[in-house]
């Protein structure tokens, strides 16, 4: 799932799929890719602000991550497909 490159330690984008859903939440997306322990760890990342959607700092724990969406937190990229 995850494509690390640990000579150079550096994250390279991964592509999550919805599959039959039409969008997954923020703080789950994240909980599922790895990124946290908990849902609870999620939102208090994205409630301090160190998620960015598209290019924006995203605050809303539950926004709805859909198809063409790049999630970036901790200089790690998630790309929904």
């Amino acid at each position: 799932m995850f494509d690390l490159d640990f000579k150079t330690k550096n994250m390279k984008p991964v592509e999550f799929e919805l599959k039959e859903n039409d969008y997954i939440e923020l703080n789950q997306l994240m909980k599922i890719v790895g990124w946290v322990n908990s849902g609870g760890e999620a939102n208090t990342f994205i409630t301090n602000g160190d998620v960015v959607v598209n290019g924006v700092v995203e605050t809303r724990k539950r926004n709805k991550i859909r198809v063409g969406f790049t999630i970036v937190f901790n200089g790690k990229t998630v790309i929904v497909k």
